[in-house]
C-alpha cells in the first residue's frame, strides 16, 4: 500500500493525500455478510449526548467481521481483499471449503489465493489463528481475546501488532502496541501477523469537510466557551483557562489517572507509560 498525494490545484487539496488502495481488490461487499448501521450522532440509548462533536458523515453498511475465528480446522481461501468503511483496517473475504464465507481482518501480507486456517494444529502463517499456548515466543500477534472463546477484543486497528513475550503457567504476556505488556490466557486465540493497511497513519485529510464526511464535527476549545458550558471557559478577552486543564465536569485532564478497574489491575504487568 502506498500514499497518492494530490496535485496542489487549489488550496483544500494541496496538503491532502489518500491511500492508493493498491490491495483492494473488489469495491463491493458480499450483501450477505451487510447489515444496516445507525448514526448515533453521539447520544447514548436515553438521547443525551455523551460524546461530543459527532454526526453526519456519509451513510454505511456494516461489514459482519468474524473476530472469533471460531471455524477451526476448515481452511479458508482468500477471495477478495475489501475496504471497511468503519475500521481503519482492511478486511479479507474467506471462502471456507464447506461453502461457508466469511470476513476477517486482513494482515500484512495476506493476498488472494492463500488459504488461512484457524485451530490448534494451525500452522505459524500470516492469518492463521491458534491458542497462544501454541505460538512460539516472538511472534508478532493481532485480534487478541481477552476472554477465552469472546472473540479479539485488542490489536485490531491498522498497523497494530503485539509481540509474544513469555508464557507462565496458565498466563501469557502480551507486549501491545503501546508499549503495556499484559498477562492474557494461554486458551485465548490470537491471529498471526500484523494488521495490515500500515500507511493509515499517514493519510493528511487537507480539509475540514474530509473530516465532516467521517462524521467527525467542528471542535471549539474549553477557553472559546462561557462559563455555563466549560469550567474553563469566560473571561475577559482571551484567556487561557486560569486553572489547570479539565473535562467539562471538571475532572483533571492531562495526566490524571482515571482508570478504575481493579478487576484486572493484577493482568497489567507493566503500564504503557512506566520507564
Amino acid at each position: 500500500m502506498g500514499i497518492r498525494q494530490l496535485r496542489p490545484v487549489n488550496p483544500s487539496s494541496r496538503f491532502q493525500s489518500f491511500p492508493d488502495f493498491r490491495e483492494v481488490t473488489t469495491d463491493r461487499p458480499l450483501k450477505s455478510l451487510t447489515e444496516g448501521k445507525k448514526s448515533s450522532g453521539g447520544r447514548n440509548n436515553k438521547g443525551h449526548l455523551t460524546n461530543w462533536f459527532r454526526g453526519g458523515g456519509h451513510k454505511r453498511r456494516y461489514r459482519v467481521v468474524d473476530f472469533r475465528r471460531d471455524k477451526h480446522d476448515v481452511p479458508g481461501k482468500v477471495a477478495a481483499i475489501e475496504y471497511d468503511p468503519n475500521r481503519s483496517a482492511r478486511i479479507a473475504l474467506l471462502h471456507y471449503a464447506d461453502g461457508e464465507k466469511r470476513y476477517i481482518l486482513a494482515p500484512q501480507g495476506l493476498e488472494v489465493g492463500m488459504t488461512v486456517v484457524a485451530g490448534e494444529k494451525a500452522e505459524i502463517n500470516v492469518g492463521n489463528s491458534l491458542p497462544l499456548r501454541q505460538i512460539p515466543l516472538g511472534t508478532v500477534i493481532h485480534n487478541i481475546e481477552l476472554k477465552r472463546g469472546k472473540g479479539g477484543q485488542m490489536v485490531r486497528s491498522a498497523g497494530a501488532g503485539a509481540q509474544l513475550m513469555a508464557k507462565e503457567g496458565a498466563y501469557a504476556q502480551v507486549k501491545l502496541p503501546s508499549g503495556e505488556v499484559r498477562r492474557v490466557h494461554i486458551d485465548c486465540f490470537a491471529t498471526i501477523g500484523q494488521v495490515g493497511n500500515l500507511d493509515h497513519e499517514n493519510v493528511s485529510y487537507g480539509k475540514a469537510g474530509r473530516r465532516r464526511w467521517l462524521g467527525r464535527r467542528p471542535h471549539n476549545r474549553a477557553v472559546s466557551m462561557n462559563p455555563v458550558d466549560h469550567p474553563m471557559g469566560g473571561g475577559e478577552g482571551k484567556t487561557s483557562g486560569g486553572r489547570h486543564p479539565c473535562t467539562p465536569w471538571g475532572t483533571p485532564t492531562k495526566g490524571f489517572k482515571t482508570r478504575n478497574n481493579k478487576r484486572t489491575d493484577a493482568m497489567i504487568v507493566r503500564r504503557r507509560n512506566q520507564k
